[in-house]
């Protein structure tokens, strides 16, 4: 079997092979907002569909492809890996990859970070923070922020800001605190009974892309050391030059005693997940020789995640793509706050790096006042997808809706955008925004078919 060859002959069935056989909800929605293209291609920031047309991609796979899709340098050491038929997963054994790779990570880490765990993602890395946080505490409980987003399986839903992702899915684990984003008083009486394990939190709240008072991040790691907490930072989005440092928490000068990393970290190809925390902890769980598997996770530590990994952060060096991501990032937030004044619907424009938020609201003027409000009736936040989907339709920019009932827009690209792509991004945002503000308009057409769709959905019927 040849797989290029499967490829070519069964793409034209890739949906029909979904509906029938995985997410048919998925395909549903990706035909009704017309995001079903059939990709052929992806080099870096862009995909190539078989017409041969350009995509611009801002989704970047929730954030896997910081440094672009299928990069040369990643592809030479994963095939290094596999034509050396290199002995890995022999398990009665450790491998020189693993430990090169926990060694260059831990370099990068803030606050003398000593020991890594490896795992394959970031619901896993969550699962494992837990675990090991209540061990080293002998603790239980858990706090965690409003909008927070940690993972799916049990551990992490647990702590999943957005109850949407928890409903029907039964009892989840017990003593799991919600607080609000930014609010230290909150975290203090969250704290004060000493009981709190661990205070997991994203340094910038990906659902919304929410960015914390200056303060606020060294607060909290100063309240969890009052009351004995750890401070755990899920990185697992704004890590890895996302924000234009390595880890987000550098913008604040906060040393958590714990780092979730994953998604970007294998530059796309390996699921592979990293905790990376104090020594104390990660000894008090693997104290003794018989507990030395007491936590793991078979697949974690194989040399094609590693060897990805390690190929990884020399590209984030070899090409300054943190420092692009800060310089460009910058530059594309300038562009996009200058349009605030002329669009009555765009708020807000915020972010760190390449985490952008166009944030929008309620306009004052009669007619786009009665135009929001249809599409409010019908779903909150509907409005972000007469932005998303003319993007791309009319842009080829591919975007996201920033999280359920929230009027925001996110840009999470690969750090490898350049001055072209800048302007790209302007121009098709202030034609896209612009449009926008016409009423009647072939946009607002496009809002009352969304709206009717969301309202049969509502009903049952869609």
């Amino acid at each position: 079997m040849k797989i290029l060859d499967l490829v070519a002959e069964r793409l034209p069935e890739k949906y029909a092979l979904h509906e029938r056989y995985l997410n048919a909800q998925q395909v549903r929605v990706l035909k009704t907002i017309g995001f079903d293209v059939s990709y052929t291609e992806a080099r870096g920031q862009y995909l190539f569909d078989a017409a041969g047309n350009r995509y611009l991609d801002l989704l970047s796979g929730w954030g896997v492809f910081n440094i672009g899709r299928n990069h040369p340098t990643v592809v030479e050491a994963l095939r290094d890996v596999l034509c050396a038929e290199l002995p890995h997963l022999v398990q009665m054994d450790v491998t020189v990859l693993a430990g090169v790779l926990a060694e260059r990570l831990l370099a990068r880490m803030p606050g003398g970070l000593e020991r890594m765990f490896f795992c394959n993602s970031g619901t896993e890395a969550v699962e494992s923070a837990i675990k090991l946080c209540r061990f080293a505490t002998r603790r239980s409980k858990l706090v965690y922020c409003e909008h927070g987003f940690h993972g799916l399986t049990y551990g992490s839903l647990s702590i999943n800001g957005d109850d949407s992702y928890k409903d029907g899915f039964g009892t989840l684990l017990p003593d799991s605190v919600k607080i609000p984003f930014d609010d230290l008083g909150a975290l203090e009486n969250a704290l004060r009974g000493r009981d709190v394990a661990a205070f997991i939190v994203e340094p910038i709240v990906g659902h919304g892309v929410l960015i914390p008072s200056d303060g606020y991040l060294a607060g909290a790691a100063a309240l969890c050391k009052k009351y004995g907490t750890l401070f755990v930072a899920d990185e697992v989005q704004t890590g890895l030059g996302r924000t234009g440092r390595f880890l987000a928490v550098e913008h604040w000068g906060v040393a958590p005693d714990m780092v979730l990393l994953a998604k970007s970290l294998s530059g796309g190809f390996v699921p592979v997940g990293a905790v990376a925390c104090r020594k104390w902890v990660f000894d008090a769980v693997f104290d003794r020789m018989d507990r030395m598997a007491v936590h793991g996770s078979t697949f974690s530590k194989n040399n094609l995640a590693m060897a990805a990994g390690l190929a990884t952060l020399e590209v984030l060096e070899q090409e300054r793509l943190v420092e692009n991501a800060a310089a460009i990032g910058t530059q594309i937030m300038d562009d996009l706050r200058a349009m605030i004044p002329r669009f009555e619907f765009l708020k807000a424009v915020r972010g760190k790096g390449l985490m952008i938020a166009l944030e929008f609201g309620r306009p004052s003027s009669l007619s786009l006042r009665a135009a929001w409000k249809l599409l409010e009736a019908a779903n909150t936040g509907l409005f972000c997808q007469m932005i998303t989907i003319p993007l791309y339709a009319r842009h080829r920019i591919l975007s996201q809706v920033a999280a359920n009932n929230m009027h925001v827009v996110k840009f999470l690209p690969p750090l490898t955008l350049n001055q072209e792509d800048r302007r790209w991004i302007a121009s098709a945002c202030e034609d896209v925004i612009a449009d926008c503000h016409k009423v009647p308009g072939s946009i607002w057409d496009l809002g009352k078919q969304l709206a009717g769709a969301a309202i049969r959905m509502k009903a049952g019927r869609g």
